[in-house]
């Protein structure tokens, strides 16, 4: 009998698994994908406050993720970084008077401390204003954090696993019963074809794009749909400029549009809102997307940005609550737990909307919902570290200089990787080689095959997109030569690690 039953492994899902196994609660989590494969993949890659959401009058939800800002860069320095961000100023947009106000906000709403604070530039006296065109004059500059999302997914499914938290990955929930004491969830592992039934206590609907699709089709619950899927949609261009700061533009429709450092030799530039009737696991950009998200990076930057520059694009569908009407861009993305105790019988526990920003601050609440039925234990996340991060925020360098001297002949470039993708946990994947050789078969763009082995046996890494889109972003300097030969290796090896 466990304890919780959670249907989905994005970032949702595994923070409440991470925060309830914590608590000694014992956890069952089923992911029909891979981690992070649907919506958690495909954000903007911010930990951030939101601060066009303040024109929403969104201020709780803009406060609760400024204070998250700080506690997620303590817990995991290696995959989440400080971040400046260039806002220039378009007078026949937004007002400056009314920039400076929500900066003054931004800055003060949620107790930074490490963080520098906002303040105005003359861009002509300024790196920044190099691209951007000489109409351009002034700009805003403030700070946020960067994080790779989907490594933020797998870590905290490996701290709850390491608590005792049962993950499983392409594992799909097939039906779940309400019983007289219990919930019984089928369960088809989508791999073998095995089929497996197991007890929970409470059970926890965090599937993400598909949590309709939950109640209706495994769950039995039929009612109107509460949630509304809205498209966003990101290119990646080689890089448009040198410097280390992203851009924040606006746009004539009031939206806005990111251009951020990506991947040392990327620019990545997003993203859209476009309301989505389809299957969210087939999600992909349009034409129309890619010339919007060029035409807005044109409109700032010196040489215009063309569709056939683009080198990869990702799409992902928000799950966001449901309000009735209004634009895409002006639905809340605040987060909504229902909790459905149908008279008195076990719980059941549905996920709306959210943001990688508040995902430890909504686990929290999650566990919080549950207490009536699995008691109160103290809540421990804030302070703790995620695998990997338990190095001082300001100790990047210093860890990769370290792990550079431990294996000779390992590049500079390639100890940089192991260190932002793994942290501390690098020492692992190099432990016992002296020299880069000894890390065995070089797939290609520094991808060793002690790499592959450590993500397979410890990370639920399956297949090539696994690897090269999620665990690394190493498909970007991937051809189909030596993709086609890591395929080749992960079927021949796959058997064998498992």
């Amino acid at each position: 009998m466990y304890d919780i039953a959670i249907i989905g492994g994005g970032v949702n899902g595994c923070g409440i698994a991470r925060d309830a196994s914590g608590r000694g609660l014992k956890v069952f989590l089923a992911e029909k994908g891979d981690l992070a494969s649907g919506t958690s993949s495909a954000s903007t890659k911010l930990v951030h406050g939101g601060l066009r959401y303040l024109e929403h009058y969104e201020f709780r939800m803009v406060r609760e993720a400024l204070k998250e800002r700080e506690v997620l860069l303590s817990m995991a320095p290696h995959i989440i970084w400080p971040l400046r961000f260039v806002l220039p100023h378009h007078a026949a947009l937004r007002p400056a008077w009314l920039i400076r106000t929500g900066l003054f906000l931004y800055d003060h709403l949620g107790g930074r401390k490490i963080l520098p604070a906002s303040h105005q530039i003359k861009l002509a006296r300024s790196a920044a204003g190099a691209p951007l065109k000489s109409e351009f004059t002034r700009a805003f500059e403030y700070s946020d954090c960067w994080v790779d999302d989907a490594r933020l997914v797998v870590l905290n499914a490996m701290d709850a696993k390491a608590r005792g938290a049962e993950i499983k990955t392409r594992t799909e929930v097939i039906a779940a019963r309400r019983m007289a004491d219990h919930w019984s969830v089928d369960l088809e592992n989508k791999l073998s074809g095995q089929r497996q039934t197991i007890a929970a206590r409470t059970l926890i609907n965090a599937a993400g794009p598909w949590v309709d699709d939950v109640l209706t089709r495994r769950v039995g619950q039929n009612g109107k749909p509460r949630i509304r899927l809205v498209k966003g949609s990101h290119i990646v261009v080689p890089k448009l400029y040198d410097h280390d700061r992203a851009y924040i533009f606006q746009n004539a429709d009031r939206r806005i549009v990111f251009a951020i450092p990506y991947e040392t030799d990327f620019t990545l530039i997003g993203t859209t809102d476009v309301d989505y009737t389809g299957d969210p696991g087939s999600v992909a950009i349009t034409d129309d997307e890619v010339n919007y998200l060029c035409s807005a990076a044109s409109t700032y930057f010196k040489t215009p940005t063309r569709p056939d520059q683009v080198v990869w694009t990702y799409s992902g569908v928000r799950p966001l609550l449901d309000e009735g009407g209004g634009s895409a861009q002006d639905a809340t993305r605040d987060y909504v737990l229902e909790l459905d105790t149908a008279d008195g019988h076990m719980p059941l526990l549905n996920i709306f909307g959210g943001k990688i920003t508040t995902y430890r601050r909504l686990a929290e609440e999650a566990i919080a919902q549950l207490s009536g039925t699995l008691g109160t234990r103290a809540a421990w996340t804030a302070g703790a570290t995620l695998p990997g991060g338990d190095f001082p925020v300001d100790g990047y360098e210093d860890l990769v200089r370290d792990i550079s001297r431990s294996c000779h002949g390992l590049s500079l470039t390639n100890a940089r990787r192991l260190v932002r993708n793994y942290g501390t946990r690098a020492r692992a994947i190099i432990a016992g080689a002296k020299k880069a050789e000894d890390l065995g078969q070089d797939f290609g763009a520094g991808l060793s095959e002690r790499e592959i082995r450590y993500l397979m046996d410890n990370e639920w890494a399956v297949t090539s997109s696994d690897i090269l889109w999620r665990r690394t972003k190493l498909g970007l300097r991937f051809d189909s030569a030596s993709k086609d030969r890591l395929d080749a290796w992960l079927s021949k090896n796959a058997a064998a690690v498992a």
